[in-house]
């Protein structure tokens, strides 16, 4: 629980991207949290696990029970941008949210 609550912790640094990606349903799993979300580019579950033999972090991500792809070796500085990249950036991100949200 403590390595989960500290996973949030990082997240919750940068609130509003997190937001973004619909985050919800924060599950604490061994070593790490387990969360859904609903963004551009995936909706599913994203696992974020600490190895701590390597002080890194792994982020596997997961569509009907499927591992879709796995992020491995991810600093903690670096956890909301690789989690971000692979859940909502999309090369056209910009006019992308203003068409969704009639913005323009």
């Amino acid at each position: 629980m403590v390595m989960a609550n500290y996973i949030l912790r990082l997240l919750r640094a940068q609130l509003m991207i997190v937001w973004s990606w619909g985050f919800n349903s924060p599950i604490t799993i061994a070593n790490g949290l387990k969360f859904r979300v609903q963004g551009f580019k995936f909706k599913g579950w994203v696992e974020v696990v600490y190895e701590e033999g390597k002080d890194l972090f792994k982020v596997t991500f997961i569509e009907r029970n499927n591992i879709v792809y796995v992020v491995e070796d991810v600093f903690f500085d670096m956890l909301v941008e690789v989690i971000d990249n692979a859940v909502e950036k999309t090369e056209n991100y910009t006019e992308r949210v203003n068409s969704e949200y009639s913005l323009l």
